[in-house]
């Protein structure tokens, strides 16, 4: 899965209008000695997106020094939900600079106690305990250690199962990537823990059977026993779509976990802060988790995490036992603080629910322009997905979500590279800010670069 961008300057056709300009070749030619100096310095796996140069990012644009404006469908994968550089949130980080507190480990501060109450102020009744940390994959790995000491607790050392899902996707660390099911995302790992495993994710469409008899089948094919499980972690949509299970698959799991003294865990890492149109994605399922795991939309721009949960379950470990370095730094929560104030004084996450039903719309008519090779296609608030497919045939086809991905960038729409378990989808996750009109502009081009991609790949 991935290939790189070409770097080579295309003479591209011109284009203005109100959100999006292309006056010159791309990536511009000044731009190439310093993406060879880049990947002089940095390792191969960061050559995967389009290579234009960032100089900076403004509400739902990013610019480069050269003239061009893209209208963003990336937000920096799904970071900047309030849009790119708030006003608010800029003012934030700044007087927090000018206060003379940039960092305190885990010393008290005021700033980290604002952060914590705000979060736990739009928390489900019965998770307000709040633990701040860096990035999404420490808040997945900090909610398997705490599903394991639960299970420890309550049902000794045979109890540390945890339960993760095919082409799930928790982070890129050792207990995340374990729990996520991206096979070939592991394989470095070689001993993998047979206490994790993967069960079948209910998407119906990769997976047929979207059964809850499906998950109970894999504990036993495991060996274990629901005596044995301590925590299941569930993306609360399946970053490769995104794809949701059904509703009473979501009921009869956390009925499942409550009987047996489970964690459930849902990851909202990408899909908290009002993505979904709603605040938390979890809330489709009419259920409440124990550990929530967030991060990305929680800041709009600056590296912050949390996890979130159930008292009983947080409290696990003694004083100085769990903390992190950077755990609440005052900026990034300054940030996060003025971030959430921001989304729910303008009800940004309104704005999704209200725009995801263009959006759908949309990606469901190049669907049916193309249904040999737009193979699945799914929309929640504002993210969604065009599975690419071979065509006729239920199989990945990454070559052709790529092509459509670098037509979109030639034409003044930035998305970041294709995403999924094979890199077959086209992932559209704009800023929640966007408005109607720039949002139905960008699907004209989507629409324009599908067609193009599809019939030079069928000719």
């Amino acid at each position: 899965m991935g290939k790189e961008f070409s770097t080579i300057p295309q003479t591209v056709p011109h284009v203005e209008t109100k959100h999006r300009r292309i006056c010159t070749p791309v990536p511009h030619p000044d731009s190439i000695p310093l993406l060879d100096r880049m990947r002089e310095v940095e390792p191969l796996s960061m050559r995967g997106m389009p290579p234009i140069i960032w100089d900076k990012a403004q509400d739902i644009y990013v610019f480069d020094k050269h003239g061009n404006k893209w209208l963003d469908w990336s937000s920096g994968v799904l970071v900047t939900n309030a849009g790119h550089a708030a006003p608010e949130i800029c003012k934030a980080m700044i007087d927090q600079i000018n206060s003379g507190l940039i960092h305190n480990y885990v010393f008290p501060s005021e700033e980290r106690l604002e952060t914590e109450e705000i979060i736990a102020s739009v928390s489900p009744e019965g998770l307000k305990k709040v633990f701040l940390l860096s990035s999404g994959s420490e808040a997945t790995e900090c909610a398997i250690k705490l599903s394991r000491a639960h299970g420890i607790k309550v049902g000794g050392t045979s109890k540390i199962g945890i339960i993760g899902f095919d082409r799930g996707y928790h982070g890129r660390t050792l207990a995340s990537q374990q729990a996520g099911g991206m096979a070939g995302q592991k394989s470095w790992i070689v001993n993998l823990d047979k206490a994790i495993i993967n069960a079948p994710f209910p998407d119906g469409y990769w997976e047929g059977d979207s059964s809850f008899d499906a998950f109970l089948k894999a504990i036993e094919k495991s060996g274990m026993k629901p005596e044995n499980i301590a925590g299941v972690i569930m993306e609360s949509y399946q970053g490769v779509g995104p794809d949701f299970a059904p509703v009473e698959y979501i009921q009869k799991l956390r009925q499942w976990c409550d009987e047996h003294q489970v964690v459930l865990t849902f990851d909202e890492v990408q899909s908290g802060f009002g993505r979904t149109g709603k605040f938390w994605a979890f809330e489709h399922y009419g259920v409440t988790p124990d550990l929530i795991c967030c991060g990305k939309g929680i800041s709009s721009g600056m590296p912050l995490s949390a996890v979130i949960g159930r008292q009983h379950i947080m409290d696990h470990f003694p004083p100085g036992s769990m903390t992190s370095t950077h755990t609440g730094n005052p900026v990034c929560c300054a940030a996060a603080t003025a971030n959430i104030k921001k989304l729910l004084a303008e009800d940004l996450t309104g704005n999704a629910a209200k725009l995801g039903i263009i959006l759908h719309e949309r990606c469901k008519a190049i669907q049916a322009r193309h249904p040999s090779v737009i193979g699945h296609v799914t929309c929640a608030g504002l993210v969604a997905g065009l599975q690419t497919v071979a065509p006729g045939k239920k199989e990945p086809n990454h070559d052709l979500a790529h092509r459509i991905i670098e037509l979109c960038y030639q034409r003044g729409l930035l998305l970041f590279a294709p995403v999924g378990a094979w890199g077959q989808t086209v992932k559209i996750c704009p800023p929640l800010t966007v408005t109607e009109e720039a949002l139905i502009e960008a699907c004209d081009v989507l629409d324009g670069a599908v067609d193009d991609a599809v019939r030079e790949m069928s000719a």
